[in-house]
């Protein structure tokens, strides 16, 4: 996968909240259309303006998947707390405020002003090899 496109109800309030208060930068920037951002080597995401998607694909059904997260893996819990912290002070809504994770780690959710959840998480066991490869386990208590 490279590209992970999401229908945005606004872009002017996706740049808001990504740009001027998260401090990401995009790789490009279609006013009134749509916002890249790299998010991984290789992986990039699209905030697509929800009418123009729906014209892209030639349709009006852009219902998608229901329960649909984007998940960033951090350093350690206080990192949870500090990227939810800086994510509600620009505008999120926090859904779960950091704890306890069902897999052994830390972790929190907050929806950012379009409706996009995203999972802060700290999992020790999650790495990422040389070659690309993915390491995913549980944490030993």
């Amino acid at each position: 996968m490279h590209f992970i496109t999401v229908a945005t109800r606004d872009t002017d309030v996706a740049r808001a909240f990504y740009v001027d208060g998260l401090g990401w930068q995009p790789l490009l920037d279609v006013p009134d259309e749509i916002l890249f951002f790299q998010i991984a080597p290789g992986v990039t995401l699209g905030l697509f303006d929800t009418v123009k998607f729906a014209a892209d694909m030639n349709s009006t059904d852009i219902t998608g998947p229901a329960g649909l997260t984007l998940s960033h893996n951090v350093g350690s819990p206080d990192e949870v707390d500090r990227c939810l912290a800086k994510a509600a002070e620009v505008g999120a809504d926090i859904v779960k405020p950091g704890e306890r994770a069902a897999f052994g780690g830390y972790h929190g959710h907050f929806r950012d002003p379009n409706g996009l959840i995203w999972e802060v998480a700290h999992n020790p066991s999650w790495s990422v090899d040389p070659d690309g490869r993915v390491r995913l386990g549980l944490v030993e208590s």
